[in-house]
């Protein structure tokens, strides 16, 4: 049976294309017109620091020009509750329902998309959630952090038919569009290698002590908040610090290199690694965590059915020195992809005399700069949206609309979330980890990779 919004926004589609279709509209136009009659309403999973601080001031760079509002908002933690219920009131200048769960906030039934911004284990179960509850979703990554998530959360959006935003925003950015369509023409020659690094010089990356110190059991709900992971007794760290415990967070893999790999993956057309080795530790921040402050992943990607081809992909970020920042870099013979730069150069390519010895023709880049062009970012007063999520929300609030795909599907989650397993199990058992296609399984060591 249809519900009383499903039946009006059904109505309105079918007058409204016949009439567009004879004076020629856009989808464009016509979603803006059909959003003039049915607000999209939505719920807020989880009043987390990113949804508070970036997602938030993207949403609202766009949430009137397309017709968006946000109805209500589910935390277990009452204080983030009503935190996010005052904020959230004072920015919109109406009231927001809180929920105590994501079960009463499913309930109020006129929820039409959600925002997830929960813990990094929880992503995929609340994915799963949102579109059996037929609602569209922005998740925010990592898509799933073990295989049985993965594939659960998969399957559920597949069959669901929703429109979901992995928050794989590098997707939404006009150099990193550049980026694959120079490397997709064949113009760059086969990539070579990929070096992505992310380094900071932060003690304090990922520690919440004043919120640790606040934080009572009885405040919240222990036992929804781990889902389906091995129960551990009652801890406010793994809650509120949950990216320095695996099983909650792998940390630096599902944190900071999902992002990087996702544009390996876009930019080569594969969907995962061969196999990847990983070295590192806790060499700084002894705080009591178990996920590394020190990392080294090595990738190897290519056709599965062709070993013999190929490149390498090393990953390195450290939090106790920052040097060397944020950054990827994509080499060919001919020279290399900077998405520091954002510069297409010959650096490193087949020069003249190297060439020349071996009796073959110099192989150099041109000088392109991937940033040249770019549009604008539609901005408001608000402060925290940085452009490629303020762009990546944008694309997913109108796909919402159109019913077309977003630029980071759920195949992109699925995809990332693969590689930071991978990586995972090879920093968990020290061996060389690698993908069963037949089972879809993470194998490290001969065995599957499980918790």
């Amino acid at each position: 049976m249809k519900t009383r919004r499903e039946f009006i926004r059904q109505s309105a589609m079918a007058a409204a294309g016949t009439y567009l279709g004879t004076i020629g509209f856009s989808a464009k136009s016509y979603g803006r017109i059909l959003g003039a009659n049915d607000r999209v309403r939505l719920g807020i999973i989880g009043f987390s620091d990113r949804f508070k601080d970036t997602l938030l001031p993207s949403f609202l760079n766009h949430h009137k020009e397309l017709n968006f509002d946000i109805a209500a908002l589910s935390d277990l933690w009452s204080y983030r509750r009503e935190l996010g219920i005052n904020y959230l009131k004072g920015k919109l200048a109406h009231d927001i329902t809180a929920c105590r769960n994501n079960e009463e906030l499913y309930g109020l039934k006129d929820i039409d998309a959600v925002i997830i911004s929960t813990a990094d284990f929880q992503h995929a179960t609340h994915a799963i959630e949102a579109v059996k509850a037929n609602c569209d979703a922005y998740v925010e990554k990592p898509f799933a952090e073990t295989m049985e998530d993965n594939r659960a959360a998969f399957k559920a959006v597949k069959a669901s038919g929703k429109i979901v935003q992995i928050g794989s925003q590098r997707r939404s950015g006009a150099n990193y569009h550049a980026a694959n369509e120079f490397i997709r023409s064949g113009k760059f020659g086969k990539i070579t290698a990929v070096d992505l690094v992310w380094n900071v010089n932060q003690p304090g990356r990922w520690r919440r002590p004043d919120l640790v110190a606040r934080l009572k059991e009885e405040d919240t709900d222990w036992k929804r908040f781990l889902i389906n992971r091995p129960y551990e007794a009652w801890d406010p760290r793994k809650y509120l610090e949950y990216r320095l415990f695996w099983p909650y967070s792998s940390g630096m893999p599902g944190q900071w290199m999902s992002h990087q790999i996702d544009t390996v993956h876009w930019f080569s057309g594969l969907k995962h690694p061969r196999s990847v080795v990983a070295n590192g530790g806790i060499y700084t921040w002894k705080d009591g965590r178990r996920n590394w402050d020190t990392t080294t992943a090595v990738f190897d990607y290519g056709p599965e059915n062709d070993p013999a081809s190929g490149f390498q992909v090393v990953f390195t970020s450290r939090m106790q020195n920052g040097s060397g920042g944020v950054g990827e870099v994509y080499y060919s013979n001919g020279g290399e992809l900077n998405l520091v730069t954002n510069k297409i150069s010959p650096n490193g390519g087949l020069g003249a005399r190297e060439a020349a010895a071996m009796k073959m023709k110099a192989n150099l880049l041109p000088e392109i700069d991937l940033s040249a062009g770019a549009p604008g970012v539609a901005t408001s007063a608000n402060t925290g949206a940085d452009p490629l999520t303020s762009n990546h929300m944008r694309n997913w609030m109108e796909c919402v609309r159109s019913r077309k795909q977003p630029n980071a599907p759920v195949e992109a989650g699925y995809s990332h979330s693969i590689a930071t397993i991978m990586t995972n199990a090879a920093v968990r058992t020290g061996a060389r980890a690698v993908f069963d296609e037949g089972t879809q399984e993470v194998m490290a060591g001969g065995k599957v990779f499980k918790l």
